[in-house]
């Protein structure tokens, strides 16, 4: 019984961070990423239920949000095309990168929330010498593969995932110096779930182009990522030896707050919410070109953004509410509620239908609400074993291998694929 209830446990999690991964796609780059990566990492204190964490709950979420913000500096445009080519070679190829692209997402998002929870009741973390190792680590290893070594994974696009690289090596380090083992659990399972989400989200994908069915089959592989993401994110929070709960006073947190509410969401809509691409969108679906539409998309989600980050500072910082369950849990909520409505907003599905996945956020916000507060977690460690989480990824090796496999038995070459191997041409081979 223990183990089916981590397992639906696990699922809350991964429901929460696999639609909040999904809505992102829509907003895309480090904002997007930040925004689900809080509500994932919010999903994981809630299903917990610490009173220690959850009084820490926002600085705790913006570590979490932060990690897996960073990774969206990655491209991996290019790379899904490699999935679509008709070889093995080059199809592992692309799996394989998505695997190293999505493992770097959830590592630093996993590792920097498990960071922060390590630190609950105990010494202020470093902060400065953690940004400050993780930026020259991230430095160096871009330094080194990219401008020495000439090891592009997707050219002519940016090679950032060697930045990420190298503050995921920079932040392993910190866990192993500090003897932060509970932390790097979290990282580790968290990458090896967004790792393989990635890489399995690019097989449905192309299947399910294949298949011809009108479907954002895209977004499918946004929510893959996310859900595996979150699978390991709570699995390896719920098997980690963490300190005993003990009382934890409350902190007002006003950078997390600040960043939580008004900067990320700010960011996001100043990036999105633009008047080309609102009218862009609306023209397709209104039978007039009217300014008064797009003003009233532009302003209106501006309008949702400011109204919720006053509400919340309103009870946060001026009735200086409790940060109790309930009060964290209408917080996850209200945010992810304000996420949706940005997405049908600025894909304009609050006016049609023409996308159905839009729809099946709401079924999973209301499934997760349903769920939630009825979930009873409890802590599970385990022992730390290299071994054996060296098996476990030789395993997932394999399967994305045979996942590569059956691509290349699904379909010839297809429009958009890329090949980084083979088919030189004549000209090439002579020289």
């Amino acid at each position: 019984m223990k183990i089916k209830s981590m397992y639906l446990n696990m699922l809350l999690v991964g429901m929460s961070l696999g639609t909040a991964w999904a809505i992102r796609g829509q907003f895309g780059h480090e904002h997007g990423a930040a925004f689900a990566g809080s509500l994932g990492s919010l999903s994981v204190l809630l299903l917990v239920n610490r009173k220690d964490w959850l009084a820490q709950a926002f600085s705790i979420t913006l570590a979490g949000a932060l990690g897996w913000g960073l990774g969206g500096m990655m491209s991996y445009g290019l790379v899904v095309g490699y999935g679509r080519a008709d070889d093995w070679t080059n199809v592992l190829y692309g799996l394989s990168m998505l695997f190293v692209i999505g493992g770097l997402y959830g590592f630093l998002g996993g590792g920097l929330f498990g960071l922060a929870i390590s630190k609950v009741g105990k010494d202020d973390i470093p902060w400065v010498q953690v940004i400050t190792e993780m930026v020259v680590g991230g430095a160096i290893m871009y330094f080194f593969l990219i401008e020495q070594f000439g090891w592009y994974m997707t050219p002519p696009r940016s090679e950032v995932w060697a930045i990420c690289l190298g503050m995921a090596l920079a932040l392993l380090w910190i866990f192993l110096r500090l003897k932060l083992y509970a932390a790097l659990r979290v990282a580790a399972f968290s990458g090896l779930g967004a790792g393989f989400g990635f890489a399995f989200g690019n097989f449905l994908q192309v299947l399910g182009q294949v298949s011809e069915i009108p479907f954002n089959f895209w977004n499918v592989m946004e929510y893959s990522l996310g859900f595996f993401g979150g699978l390991g994110l709570a699995y390896g929070t719920l098997t980690s030896e963490w300190a005993a709960e003990k009382e934890a006073p409350k902190g007002k947190q006003p950078f997390a707050i600040f960043m939580l509410l008004l900067l990320i969401p700010f960011v996001m809509w100043q990036q999105n919410f633009k008047w080309d691409r609102i009218q862009e969108t609306y023209v397709k679906l209104i039978p007039t070109d009217d300014p008064n539409i797009y003003a009233w998309v532009q302003w209106g989600s501006l309008g949702l953004i400011a109204c919720v980050a006053i509400f919340w500072c309103q009870r946060l910082w001026v009735k200086q509410q409790n940060y109790s369950f309930a009060t964290i849990w209408t917080y996850f909520f209200s945010m992810w509620a304000l996420y949706i409505l940005l997405s049908y907003l600025v894909t304009g599905a609050i006016i049609s239908l023409y996308r159905p996945e839009q729809y099946l956020y709401a079924l999973n916000f209301g499934l997760v609400l349903a769920m939630l507060s009825k979930a009873s977690p409890t802590i599970h460690p385990k022992e730390i074993s290299f071994r054996h989480w060296g098996k476990n990824l030789i395993f997932v090796l394999m399967i994305i291998g045979l996942l590569a496999y059956l691509l290349t038995q699904s379909h010839g070459e297809m429009k958009g694929a890329h090949k980084r191997f083979g088919d030189l041409s004549a000209d090439t081979l002579k020289k």
